[in-house]
């Protein structure tokens, strides 16, 4: 049967004095590359890149106008409603 822990207690943990050290310690060092390796790996990541087709291109293009237009119209509403309302609140003071 498992010990029951005591509320509101912590088990104690040694810190070291700078918290990146061990990281930085433990980290595995990455091996050098000369400058037409990285050049080659490069231009293989490159090909791996697939662009949007035009149609692509012009469908999101159009739904970000969309979306563009319905969030404008939202908070000016919103904005209108609270305009109206801080009038009103402010008239019953007067």
């Amino acid at each position: 049967m498992a010990k029951a822990k005591t509320p509101g207690r912590r088990p104690q943990t040694a810190q070291p004095a700078i918290a990146g050290a061990a990281v930085a310690a433990d980290a595995p060092k990455k091996p050098r590359v000369s400058i037409p390796q990285f050049l080659s790996q490069v231009r293989a990541e490159g090909r791996k890149i697939v662009w949007p087709s035009r149609k692509e291109t012009w469908i999101t293009s159009v739904m970000v106008f969309i979306m563009v237009a319905l969030a404008s119209a939202f908070f000016f509403l919103v904005d209108t409603g609270l305009a109206f309302a801080s009038r009103i609140i402010l008239a019953i003071g007067q």
